[in-house]
């Protein structure tokens, strides 16, 4: 009895390190795979690797130029549906995901084209479009599909979630459901409906309240400055874009942003205006950003400034409430992040069309946002000519997710995915 007990074990061991060693090797026999290294899977995963794949800098000329791109994958088992999040940034780790989760499936996350370790040698900027991105997301679901080949589902969040609507509008046929997360669709290069949304968010008299406190920090700017720059200082921030005034301002400008975007305080712990200067600053630095405007923080994401600035769209600032107490910042714009001799020249075309498409032809996506996320300024309008979905979170910020609903919604957004991917999702 021992015996057999012994040999059944032996049998499972290897049949289990022969699975593990042919999936490594059947993706690094895939067609522009480059490596495959085996990484620890967290415990919802068998498996997980992190795979480089060579693409085309540019895929109207496939011959030429060529990039590494990064990406993730974790293994379940290949009979189950594959979620693939399209990130719009650098990826540090194989970071988890909602929906990879409440599906139980298998799960890649992609680092986008020009960011972190999926940049080319030589930044060619001309190269960093949505739709070359959008061709490197087909290609990369098309080379896993040989593997992997039940639904697919692509999503993303914020910039993710832009990049997962592009990728759609490209190639509708590469997944069978698409979730998006807080992604804006802008139509300009700093969009005037965001000034609208900031002027009618939330309660008046939070709004208020907030541009009083701004006006406050920008009198006291000669008294705060000096802590301003011990605590950047102390944080080891550097700034090029101007002198410490200059930051400080736009840092204030960037609050009423930041305070729907995040939530990271609330209107009752707004500071009035009677407050020392250590409350005032206090505040100001949980409800704005100081790395925002350091030299780290916009190197690491300049290809998104560029993207935003050719194409994507993002914000400015609107100064009416602020002018008389500005002393640096004249005509603030988020344009300041790009260097001088990058000026991209902005399609005002491409989103529009986007726009349409989604609007006319954009089927099985769910779009899930905050209520008073800034960035919801700009959300997506369906218009019910397709059976696309728009969940808005009674109060969410930027940090709404599926599981910020109440069970009610979850269970109508599961049932929806469930239904579109013929698929019922494990007990």
């Amino acid at each position: 009895m021992l015996t057999f007990l012994a040999i059944g074990i032996i049998v499972s061991i290897t049949s289990l390190l022969y699975s593990q060693t042919d999936l490594q090797s059947r993706i690094e026999y895939l067609p522009g795979i480059i490596s495959v290294e085996r990484i620890q899977p967290d415990s919802e995963y068998v498996e997980a690797f992190k795979i480089f794949i060579e693409q085309p800098v540019d895929y109207k000329n496939p011959d030429g130029k060529k990039l590494r791109q990064k990406f993730y994958l974790s293994h379940k088992d290949i009979s189950l549906p594959t979620v693939i999040e399209l990130d719009g940034y650098n990826i540090d780790f194989n970071r988890s995901n909602e929906l990879a989760s409440i599906l139980k499936c298998n799960k890649i996350v992609v680092e986008h084209r020009y960011f972190g370790e999926s940049a080319p040698d030589s930044l060619d900027w001309q190269y960093l479009t949505i739709e070359q991105a959008a061709n490197d997301h087909h290609r990369i679901i098309e080379t896993m599909k040989s593997i992997y080949n039940n639904k697919w589902i692509t999503t993303g969040i914020s910039k993710g979630g832009q990049t997962t609507y592009i990728h759609k509008y490209y190639f509708p046929d590469d997944a069978d459901a698409s979730v998006c997360y807080v992604a804006p669709l802008n139509l300009a290069p700093e969009d005037p409906r965001i000034y609208h949304f900031l002027d009618n968010v939330g309660m008046e008299e939070c709004r208020t309240k907030m541009v009083q406190f701004q006006r406050e920090v920008l009198k006291r700017a000669d008294e705060l400055l000096p802590i301003f720059l011990d605590d950047t200082k102390e944080s080891g921030y550097t700034y090029s874009l101007g002198n410490y005034r200059f930051i400080f301002e736009y840092v204030v400008l960037e609050y009423g942003f930041a305070f729907w975007q995040w939530l990271n305080t609330t209107c009752e712990q707004i500071p009035d205006t009677t407050a020392s200067n250590e409350v005032l600053f206090e505040h100001l630095k949980k409800g704005s950003s100081f790395d925002y405007f350091a030299d780290g923080e916009i190197k690491t994401i300049l290809p998104f400034y560029y993207q935003a600035y050719s194409q994507m769209g993002y914000y400015g600032y609107d100064i009416s409430d602020f002018k008389d107490l500005l002393k640096e910042v004249k005509e603030p714009s988020s344009r300041i992040f790009l260097p001088k001799d990058l000026n991209p020249e902005y399609d005002c075309c491409v989103m529009q069309k986007i726009n349409t498409w989604i609007q006319k032809h954009g089927n099985n996506m769910i779009f899930i946002y905050g209520e008073i996320d800034a960035w919801s300024a700009t959300a997506v309008e369906l218009t019910g000519e397709t059976n696309s979905i728009k969940m808005i979170k009674t109060g969410g910020n930027h940090r709404t997710r599926i599981n910020s609903f109440d069970e009610a919604d979850r269970t109508f957004i599961i049932k929806t995915l469930e239904e579109w991917l013929d698929y019922k999702i494990p007990e």
